[in-house]
């Protein structure tokens, strides 16, 4: 643990919960490959289209309508419903599938091998201060078992523009009733986390479990209160 301020005895914890509370990177691979496992099966046309003409694709959308950077769904599935116009579907058709594909991608998206310190942490802080998840991916917290530790799961789309913008985090500060400051916002992202945190008057907790260093880290651009590698440290905190 690394402390970079003189850190504030916090009233209320808020988390991401992308690769801080579990590990993400091979749930976003599995939810890839299933997306094209599917689009090779049901719309064999697909094939027509590398892995990289849909990365450029979803990449070129972004550009045409910023919004889609802050709900994910939304964005995979006008990838989906886009890509299949393209291949010759009429917009009807391509609508169905993509609502299709992307019903088969959250399946996949919520299987979630969530480690055991996870829950015997926040069952742990969940006893003495509330907590509330804030995200910018599209899991179901519920589905994952991790709901039950949180009193609110905001979600950028539905809840509002995705970290690091301001709110989901004033929507946290309400609902927790407690002042900006007296939050800790945990998360992995120096950008969206980090950043996000700081620029919304919240204390900020770096979870770093890479063993990353944050002088070599050319997205700090804010410091953060505290650095943890290990979620069972934010137990020495409060």
């Amino acid at each position: 643990m690394q402390f970079y301020r003189n850190l504030q005895s916090p009233k209320a914890l808020t988390f991401d919960l992308d690769d801080t509370l579990y590990d993400n990177r091979p749930v976003i691979r599995r939810a890839e490959q299933a997306m094209h496992d599917w689009l090779a099966e049901y719309h064999p046309c697909s094939h027509s289209m590398a892995r990289e003409d849909w990365l450029r694709l979803k990449m070129r959308l972004a550009e045409q309508t910023p919004y889609l950077r802050h709900d994910v769904s939304l964005w995979r599935y006008e990838v989906l419903k886009v890509g299949l116009m393209q291949l010759g579907y009429s917009q009807e058709k391509a609508e169905l599938a993509a609502r299709e594909g992307l019903e088969r991608v959250l399946v996949v998206r919520n299987q979630v091998d969530v480690p055991e310190e996870t829950h015997r942490v926040l069952a742990v802080l969940g006893q003495t201060l509330p907590l509330l998840a804030i995200t910018n991916g599209n899991v179901d917290a519920d589905k994952i078992g991790l709901g039950q530790y949180f009193s609110r799961v905001l979600v950028a789309g539905r809840d509002g523009l995705a970290k690091p913008e301001p709110d989901m985090f004033a929507q946290a500060a309400a609902l927790l009733g407690t002042a900006a400051q007296d939050i800790l916002h945990v998360g992995d992202h120096l950008v969206t986390d980090v950043g996000g945190a700081k620029r919304n008057g919240f204390q900020a907790c770096w979870y770093n479990d890479q063993q990353r260093q944050l002088h070599r880290e050319p997205k700090a651009k804010w410091l953060p209160d505290v650095e943890i590698c290990r979620l069972s440290q934010l137990l020495d905190l409060v």
